[in-house]
């Protein structure tokens, strides 16, 4: 693993959060996206090398929508860069952990994402995250 890339923060109100967010870092919210197949809007903000992704559930039933519910508004993930995501699952398979995801698939900000599941890792959701490279 690289490098963090992101933490990812869950909200309640993306609007009001991302002009919490643009005050406390003292910088503007650089992209939102929409993730539909994740059920989640997002906000990413840059700070040094790292990011800040705010996530905003759309739908009830969301994995967003269920965290909040259960521990409310607050730290979510955090996310590593690496070169080879598929490389990477395979390591962590063999080194016993239980991943999320099958495959990899498409997540925001232009990355191809993994999931670990939090109880393997002291109850925190670990991303794994691969820049999609366009040919």
């Amino acid at each position: 693993m690289k490098k963090i890339e992101h933490i990812g923060i869950a909200v309640k109100d993306l609007n009001r959060s991302i002009a919490i967010y643009e005050k406390l870092l003292n910088t503007d919210c650089y992209k939102t996206e929409q993730v539909a197949s994740e059920f989640v809007n997002t906000a990413f903000f840059k700070t040094g090398e790292n990011k800040v992704e705010l996530l905003q559930a759309t739908a009830p039933d969301s994995a967003i929508a269920k965290f909040i519910e259960k521990k409310g508004e607050g730290i979510h993930h955090i996310a590593f860069l690496v070169d080879d995501i598929l490389a990477e699952m395979e390591r962590l398979h063999r080194e016993g952990f239980v991943l999320l995801n099958e495959s990899p698939k498409k997540g925001a900000d232009n990355k191809m994402v993994c999931f670990v599941h939090p109880k393997d890792t002291n109850g925190v959701l670990i991303e794994i995250c691969q820049e999609i490279k366009w040919v």
